[in-house]
């Protein structure tokens, strides 16, 4: 059975996320059919709109991309990496400037590759079983798939604090925050998807979020401490806050790789910069195309997901062991190599 299911629904297409065993990890065949599909539809009058989701009475979203051949591909020569995040990364293109509506039911586990198939659409409905994250500085990779664009796009300290430490939102949250646009019920999401493609998108305007998130009492600590000039100010400013919100914020930084947290600073940075979302996506090709190959990506694979002893040796083990060159190497341009775009 394919990993990724495509047809016609009323004025729909529809695409729907069928690999369960992997609580549907993307890998490249279906971002390559999602891509073809997304293209053919912009040219069919008869599409009017585009749904996507996971096969229903599975676990889901989307839980990220295929991090396990990500990292095999990098003890290699990476080929294998670097041809999945070229199309995977060119989907996202594809998807942040669809002309028709895009909506994404993001109902269940929503990390990583799934927020790159979501959260760049026209609409992303949240239910109360949505789980949003950006994980990677705890397996030393770093919050791609347009983390560096849509995420300081949030606020920047907002989104620099979801980057850095990997915090979750659940439910209502994930549209408080602003990564969703639409709140359904788990309940009514099948019936509420079934008028969708009939056309009736006026449904989800109806739908709305409007409560604060639980996130937001700490607000006033995220804009002190999150949008600093370098992490080691982000750490210096939590240090200096009484609360235990803050302490633990902190705790958890300790914990994350620190070549992945400089490159994830620089990254958003960077990205809040960038005048188009391409050129954020050629940067976040750059920083892949090297990452995959780099101890703490290894390292946080074998800690996390293989030996699962949540024990990692990060090398530099500390953020001053790691430096402005190291981190201009990794942003450093491709030459040829570059990501392209149709």
């Amino acid at each position: 059975m394919a990993d990724v299911t495509i047809y016609r629904q009323g004025v729909a297409g529809r695409i729907t996320l069928n690999r369960p065993q992997a609580l549907h990890a993307l890998n490249e065949e279906m971002c390559l059919a999602m891509d073809a599909a997304l293209k053919q539809w912009a040219d069919d009058d008869e599409v009017e709109l585009v749904v996507v989701d996971h096969a229903e009475g599975t676990r889901g979203f989307c839980a990220g991309g295929d991090i396990r051949m990500l990292a095999e591909s990098g003890m290699g020569d990476g080929s294998a990496a670097v041809a999945f995040f070229r199309a995977e990364y060119r989907l996202n293109a594809r998807i942040k400037n669809y002309a028709k509506p895009y909506v994404a039911f993001m109902d269940g586990v929503t990390m990583g590759g799934g927020v790159g198939i979501s959260v760049h659409g026209s609409h992303r409905v949240a239910t109360e079983r949505t789980t949003f994250a950006m994980p990677e500085t705890g397996i030393g990779l770093f919050p791609d798939v347009g983390g560096g664009w849509f995420l300081p796009r949030l606020g920047p300290p907002l989104g620099m604090w979801l980057a850095l430490t990997g915090e979750r939102l659940k439910g209502g949250d994930v549209c408080a925050a602003g990564v969703a646009t639409n709140f359904v019920e788990s309940s009514v999401v099948s019936a509420v998807k079934a008028s969708v493609c009939e056309g009736e998108l006026e449904l989800l305007e109806a739908m709305d979020w409007d409560e604060a998130g639980a996130f937001e009492k700490h607000l006033e600590v995220i804009q002190r401490c999150f949008w600093k000039p370098t992490v080691e100010e982000i750490f210096f400013a939590l240090e200096g806050e009484e609360g235990e919100w803050a302490k633990a914020q902190l705790a958890a930084l300790k914990t994350k790789s620190p070549r992945t947290l400089k490159v994830a600073h620089r990254q958003l940075a960077l990205g809040l910069q960038a005048e188009t979302f391409e050129e954020n996506m050629r940067m976040e090709f750059r920083i892949g195309s090297r990452q995959v190959h780099s101890h703490d990506f290894q390292e946080g694979v074998r800690a996390v997901i293989v030996d699962k002893d949540n024990a990692p040796k990060w090398d530099p083990s500390s953020l001053a062991g790691v430096s402005d060159r190291l981190l201009d190497e990794v942003f450093a341009p491709l030459g040829d190599d570059e990501l392209t775009f149709d």
